[in-house]
């Protein structure tokens, strides 16, 4: 009888430490340039434009591509791939003039404006935005200028914007700053800020924007 209450009472002890177990939460890994990864709380793993960086060695459950730049595009970086990993690449986003949306269940997926003259068309280039199953919305830019959507995206209450600014294949700063008070994210990332190169805190510094976060290469935030 002591033997059975005994085991009742590690079992409960137990459930209790399970319970108490803090949940996971939603990350966001910056590999420099324009290269992220995404993981969910659920542990789904999701790369945009692998090309730079580390951090390739997470088995990938999705993978997108705003454009066919080959500093967008080096798929092979990544090591492995989940069973029914999905790879949706511009031409699967934009399809005759029209954004697509991927619900996959753990990631909603919308595939936005991206594009600027003469360096990017933009009838091959999107952006994404992405909703996660806790909610949290994050809007990647993609290699772009000003797009005609990115106004209608304050009424969206975003959470994180990522804004391209190299100032020489697409806008820079001081435009990604205009686009980031129209976007109006509670926290808005400079990112792809000098070819070449995978940061440059110096470019960083002068993005200028309303919940500016400043994350550097190889840096991974928690998406609170």
């Amino acid at each position: 009888m002591l033997k059975i209450i005994a085991l009742v009472l590690v079992g409960l002890l137990l459930v209790s430490v399970c319970l108490a177990e803090p949940a996971g939460k939603d990350k966001l890994l910056y590999q420099g340039h324009g290269s992220l990864r995404v993981v969910t709380a659920e542990g789904k793993v999701i790369y945009i434009d692998p090309y730079a960086g580390e951090g390739y060695d997470l088995p990938a459950d999705l993978i997108l591509i705003t454009h066919g730049h080959g500093d967008h595009t080096a798929v092979d970086l990544i090591g492995t791939k989940n069973e029914n990993c999905q790879i949706i690449t511009y031409a699967e986003a934009l399809v005759n003039s029209e954004y697509k949306t991927f619900d996959l269940g753990f990631v909603k997926v919308e595939a936005v404006q991206a594009g600027n003259n003469p360096n990017h068309d933009i009838n091959v280039c999107v952006g994404y935005i992405l909703t996660l199953p806790s909610g949290k919305t994050v809007y990647v830019s993609g290699d772009t200028s000003t797009t005609e959507q990115m106004v209608s995206f304050a009424e969206r209450e975003l959470d994180y914007a990522l804004f391209c600014c190299d100032g020489k294949y697409n806008m820079n700063t001081e435009e990604a700053s205009r686009c980031a008070e129209m976007v109006a994210a509670r926290y808005s990332i400079p990112y792809h800020m000098a070819p070449g190169s995978l940061f440059d805190r110096t470019i960083a510094e002068t993005f200028v924007a309303s919940g500016r976060l400043i994350v550097e290469a190889g840096e991974e935030i928690t998406l609170e």
